[in-house]
């Protein structure tokens, strides 16, 4: 079911700007909001509600949002940039990678409530060169490397006390461009993977178990590629613990 309403209320985020120290930035602690942009916003959104559940929200402007509960999982824009991310940080920004700086409160992250059925869970860099944006992530999110799996690692933030992982790599191809793959949480992955076929997505990958937990990569009719994972105890799924 979509509902309609004048403006998308910024009433349940409430901003809390943070603050640089020594020229560096606070380290982010996880994810504020996502924005899928496709071409057929409307359609996009009907065929990830049918798979993750979420209420949907008509904006102004031809804008969709998905919602679980009080807690926004994604906003589904017309274009052709895929997903783009926004972190929490101290200043609104644009980054590499199609994401961005979002000051306010973040709703997803290792501090934030353990994942349900539907909201993001876990966001994973894709790059051929893994020191050069290490580097990049430090310098921009406050973010530290750590080591994962061979040809995996982690992003830590130490934000609200002992380092957490906030984010993961993946190495690709040598000299392929960077860019977020973002995970979504579901209760059944069998099931979730049913109902893609059922509303004409494409399941490419899995069920499968990876180190991260049991995965599938999907991709609906007008794209939005992305993971799905299946009842992760927390942020980050296995790599939580």
């Amino acid at each position: 079911m979509v509902h309609c309403r004048l403006g998308w209320s910024e009433q349940r985020m409430v901003r809390a700007p943070d603050h640089r120290l020594d020229g560096m930035p606070v380290s982010s602690c996880g994810l504020r909001r996502l924005e899928l942009s496709v071409a057929e916003p409307e359609s996009s959104v009907d065929f990830f509600a049918g798979v993750l559940g979420w209420t949907v929200i008509a904006e102004p402007g031809g804008s969709f949002t998905g919602w679980v509960g009080d807690r926004l999982a994604a906003q589904v824009v017309a274009g052709e940039e895929g997903w783009r991310l926004f972190f929490g940080g101290d200043e609104p920004r644009a980054l590499m990678a199609n994401s961005s700086v979002d000051s306010g409160r973040v709703l997803h992250g290792p501090w934030a409530p353990p994942p349900r059925h539907g909201e993001p869970c876990w966001v994973e860099l894709l790059t051929s060169a893994p020191d050069e944006d290490g580097a990049y992530w430090k310098r921009e999110l406050g973010w530290d490397a750590a080591e994962g799996q061979p040809g995996l690692g982690l992003y830590t933030s130490a934000r609200h006390g002992d380092p957490r992982p906030v984010a993961g790599t993946m190495n690709s191809c040598l000299g392929a461009e960077s860019n977020w793959s973002v995970y979504f949480a579901v209760d059944d992955i069998q099931a979730a993977c049913a109902r893609v076929s059922e509303l004409d997505g494409e399941v490419s990958f899995g069920p499968g178990p990876l180190p991260i937990g049991m995965i599938a990569s999907i991709e609906g009719p007008h794209g939005g590629y992305c993971q799905l994972l299946e009842k992760p105890v927390a942020w980050g799924g296995n790599w939580s613990g």
